[in-house]
């Protein structure tokens, strides 16, 4: 069995044999429930993919075609 020990700041490692069984890496998020029984289980959050739509916004908002003919012309130009 795996044991770590809390910090004074509540925070715990996870223990390399868990990490590996539990395919944890940096960043990955857990979650914890508390059963009735009191016994704490973690286990690993997964993030629905169209949770994310909308996270990132573009930089550019348009190119117009007039804008890319000429991009491309110009690329053209030099080869």
């Amino acid at each position: 069995m795996a044991a770590a020990t809390i910090t004074s700041k509540g925070q715990v490692t996870i223990p390399k044999e868990v990490r590996k069984a539990l395919s944890l890496e940096t960043g990955d998020r857990v979650a914890f429930v508390v059963r009735d029984d009191g016994v704490a289980e973690m286990h690993r959050e997964t993030v629905e993919l169209m949770s994310l739509f909308g996270a990132i916004k573009p930089r550019v908002k348009g190119v117009s075609l007039r804008d890319m003919d000429d991009a491309i012309r110009r690329s053209t130009a030099r080869k």
